[in-house]
């Protein structure tokens, strides 16, 4: 993996991206959170397993304890550690965020699976 990958190629994968939106009510007393499709919600993406040597690379601004996989995809300024990312009936919950050499071409995102 290249961190701050640009090849459109080099991502083979269609994410979709979404953030909390607001909570509803259960009718329970409780409530149900619901998500928000960013704008773009879908992108293409590079989906990774995270090693210690991938993580290593991005530096230790993560919480790289939980990390299973990193996603690369053109920059996105809506994607932060609330965001998710769906892909093919999985879900990845975003635990950290990078914008390489802060240029806003691509973003990095640290992420652990939810496993059901």
């Amino acid at each position: 993996m290249s961190i701050g990958v640009s090849s459109v190629f080099e991502r083979p994968h269609r994410v979709t991206l979404q953030n909390p939106g607001p909570p509803v009510a259960d009718g329970d007393g409780g409530f149900t959170q619901t998500w928000t499709d960013l704008v773009p919600s879908a992108m293409s993406a590079s989906i990774e397993t995270a090693t210690a040597d991938k993580l290593e690379k991005l530096g230790s601004a993560t919480a790289i304890s939980l990390a299973t996989h990193i996603v690369s995809m053109p920059y996105h300024p809506q994607v932060t550690t609330k965001t998710r990312i769906l892909f093919n009936g999985r879900t990845f919950n975003v635990t950290g965020v990078s914008n390489p050499d802060e240029r806003n071409v691509n973003t990095v995102a640290i992420c652990a699976e939810v496993v059901a």
